[in-house]
């Protein structure tokens, strides 16, 4: 068996479009153009290289952005500082504040700081509580776009057996909650396991469709996968390789090709789950638009 490959590209590219005809209309019928701000705070590169990502996807939608960058020093007052404007501008019609922060700042406390009415990650309590309650608004992201990536391959996880790795906020509670909902795209059974989980391969072997977000390279192996499954892999790690000219490479949480080899689908890293993370930022911004 040689894994069907799920192209992330192409679908968030199917999205774009989708958001760009949606902007077009909506210019057309003398509304604002929809505005998404990205705060990012210190130099890490793979966040810089991800917001420049997200301004370039702006562009082709019809959007406006803007970067807001603060130094690396940057106090938790002082971000919140800069939430608190950035809420109360009505030229901004989505938000995001870029992950991870630096240690002198809680993570959840800014969070809880962003408008409800602008989370275009999905991560604020509010947006969290509405997908824990089945109603969800903004829906986080990077679920949003595992999901999305699941119906337009033709995948329906409906009734089927999921096993998601990772518990963390990002990605991994949210996502059991959303492919758990009685809902189109959802209605499977989930379990979510985890790097603490005794007999992990055991647990993943049952999955039909198998989701990993652990943030360790290429931990899921072959013997971890029950062959047909398909597999989505949420991970990106940069690993030493010094055949390559930068002396490193990205790999994910899956052991890619002896996995592919077994799996009936599977999501290349990179090129599979992230560019579908950005897809749905771009689709939460113009709900807030509409909303």
């Amino acid at each position: 068996m040689s894994a069907r490959i799920i192209d992330g590209n192409a679908v968030a590219a199917e999205i774009r479009g989708e958001v760009a005809r949606e902007v077009t209309a909506w210019i057309a019928a003398g509304r604002a153009r929809p505005h998404l701000t990205a705060v990012l705070v210190g130099d890490d590169p793979a966040s810089a290289t991800y917001v420049r990502g997200k301004r370039r996807d702006c562009e082709e939608v019809g959007f406006s952005s803007e970067t807001l960058t603060l130094p690396a020093a940057t106090t938790q007052a002082e971000l919140l500082t800069h939430v608190a404007r950035l809420n109360a501008d009505p030229t901004v019609t989505g938000m995001i504040v870029q992950m991870p922060l630096p240690p002198q700042i809680d993570e959840h406390a800014v969070m809880a700081a962003i408008s409800p009415d602008k989370d275009a990650d999905g991560l604020t309590p509010t947006s969290l509580g509405l997908l824990l309650q089945g109603r969800p608004r903004f829906v986080p992201a990077t679920p949003s776009g595992v999901q999305q990536l699941l119906m337009r391959s033709g995948i329906d996880p409906a009734g089927k057996r999921v096993v998601v790795v990772g518990r963390s906020m990002l990605v991994g509670r949210p996502l059991a909650m959303l492919l758990a909902a009685k809902a189109d795209g959802a209605n499977a059974t989930v379990t979510m396991a985890h790097t603490g989980t005794r007999d992990l391969a055991a647990v993943t072997r049952e999955a039909e469709i198998l989701i990993v977000a652990a943030g360790r390279p290429r931990m899921v192996t072959a013997e971890m996968v029950t062959p047909g499954a398909v597999v989505i892999d949420v991970g990106v790690n940069r690993i030493d390789d010094p055949t390559r000219k930068s002396g490193s490479r990205l790999v994910g949480d899956v052991d890619y090709e002896p996995v592919a080899a077994i799996a009936s689908a599977i999501t290349p890293v990179p090129g599979g789950v992230g560019p579908m993370t950005r897809a749905m930022l771009l689709v939460n911004t113009l709900r807030a638009a509409r909303d």
